[in-house]
């Protein structure tokens, strides 16, 4: 009862996860729609590469103990594709400099991953010690995707604008990492319930920034709009006095 439990929540997880990774889905249309990456950032991405390729390796038997942790590969096998899919967009529209911090970031990334798989592959002879080597990586690398947000936070509470943090993202990060939590608590495995500790309360952190400064950002927005509906009319009837002189 409890393994099936444990599964279904599993499978919980992988559907919240799926929301997450492709959540980004909205942001890169609008910049392919507009050729212009604008403020968005890349971090988020890249830290969720690194993040899919080291679960994806633990997950795996090489590492786990046979597919124990079976929903943990597919979900994060799934995530290599999309973010890779997120990162390769963001490049192409990016600035010269944005293009250089892309990479500067991307290729550390996967040398990381490569390194990793390599060294548990063959400097550990047993599951428990590749399970705690590749585990205690991607904890890491857990709390750096769960923490890059803050890199958009600071900005929203700079500009007091959410436009650059979706609403979806932030809600499906907490979604995510809520889940996961309680996976990794039902396996008894800390590596999986750890990084999630934070994630939790950094994605309710994020959503109470969307709500403080959503209003003010549609305010804004709404004054934008009404300032350029009463400049054409001046523009208008400007052209009118022209054309009857």
């Amino acid at each position: 009862m409890e393994e099936k439990f444990r599964l279904a929540v599993g499978i919980m997880g992988n559907a919240a996860s799926m929301l997450l990774y492709s959540a980004p889905i909205f942001t890169f249309a609008r910049v392919i729609r507009r050729k212009n990456c604008e403020e968005y950032s890349c971090v988020p991405y890249i830290m969720a590469l690194l993040n899919c390729f080291l679960y994806t390796w633990y997950g795996l038997p090489v590492v786990s103990y046979k597919w124990e942790n079976f929903p943990v590969v597919t979900i994060n096998g799934l995530g290599i594709l999309l973010e890779l899919s997120f990162i390769l967009i963001y490049f192409h529209f990016a600035s010269t400099s944005g293009k250089k911090k892309v990479a500067m970031m991307t290729i550390p990334v996967v040398l990381v991953s490569c390194a990793v798989a390599l060294i548990s592959a063959f400097v550990f002879d047993d599951h428990g010690r590749r399970k705690a080597f590749v585990g205690s990586i991607g904890l890491v690398a857990s709390v750096a995707m769960y923490g890059s947000p803050l890199v958009v936070m600071k900005q929203v509470i700079e500009s007091k604008s959410v436009e650059f943090m979706p609403f979806y993202l932030s809600f499906f990060s907490f979604l995510a990492s809520s889940v996961w939590m309680a996976y990794g608590l039902l396996s008894h495995d800390l590596f999986l319930a750890s990084p999630n500790l934070v994630g939790s309360p950094l994605g309710i952190l994020q959503l109470l920034l969307y709500c403080k400064y959503r209003k003010r950002g549609n305010t804004d927005e709404k004054w934008e709009v009404e300032s350029n509906c009463e400049r054409v009319k001046d523009e208008e009837k400007a052209n009118q006095l022209v054309v009857t002189d």
